[in-house]
Formats: structure tokens, sequence, C-alpha cells
């Protein structure tokens, strides 16, 4: 499974990184990364938690 953000469309919110630090960190331009690849199979739900609650949808986990 890998998880992506469209970081354009980030809004830094910190929903995604909060909810699934495993696989979300802020970068340093203050928006999201995904900062693991592949997604951990224990950190599989929580990140795909992250993609349903993220406000903006810019994130997608496959």
């Amino acid at each position: 499974m890998k998880a992506t953000i469209d970081r354009k469309g980030c809004i830094s919110c910190g929903l995604c990184a909060s909810t699934c630090p495993v696989v979300f960190r802020m970068a340093d331009d203050g928006r999201v990364e995904a900062c693991t690849d592949p997604v951990p199979e224990s950190a599989e739900d929580t990140a795909a938690e992250a993609r349903d609650n993220c406000p903006v949808s810019v994130i997608t986990v496959e």
C-alpha cells in the first residue's frame, strides 16, 4: 500500500499527521508529506482514516 499527497492542495491542518504519524509528517515548508513507503501493514487502517478525514481530499492511499 502506498500513500501520496497532492501537496499543492494541502491546507496544512495537520489532521493526517496527528491521525497517522507513522505515515504522514509536517514538512519544513509547513505542508504534510508522506514519509513512509510502503505504508506498514500495522498503519493501513489509520492511513485510510487520515485519507477519509482530510478536509480537502488530497490524500490517496492504495
